[in-house]
């Protein structure tokens, strides 16, 4: 593929190869707080997402904005399957042996 200005074939502008494009919305997730009883949504940069080997090592953590408490909750399948998607980091637990 050429760069090349004035060539004419095959060139587009930068406003047509965007022209189809619409504004990303960010992904939200609703959460509770089980220390102050608080519901809130939060970014996908707020959660984090452990993966582990087991359902009972695969969970999600956030800080509550209204209190500041630590949150951890397990994550299912389904759980993991919308976090990861919606853009959430994820670290991958390795098993000690």
């Amino acid at each position: 593929m050429s760069e090349a200005a004035g060539s004419g074939a095959g060139e587009i502008t930068v406003a047509t190869a965007f022209a189809g494009m619409r504004r990303v919305v960010p992904v939200v997730f609703r959460a509770g707080c089980p220390d102050c009883r608080g519901s809130f949504e939060l970014a996908a940069g707020a959660l984090r997402l452990a993966i582990g080997a087991t359902s009972k090592t695969t969970f999600y953590s956030f800080t509550c904005p209204d209190c500041g408490a630590a949150v951890r909750k397990p994550a299912g399948e389904r759980i993991v399957e919308l976090l990861t998607g919606g853009g959430v980091r994820t670290l991958r637990l390795h098993p000690t042996v």
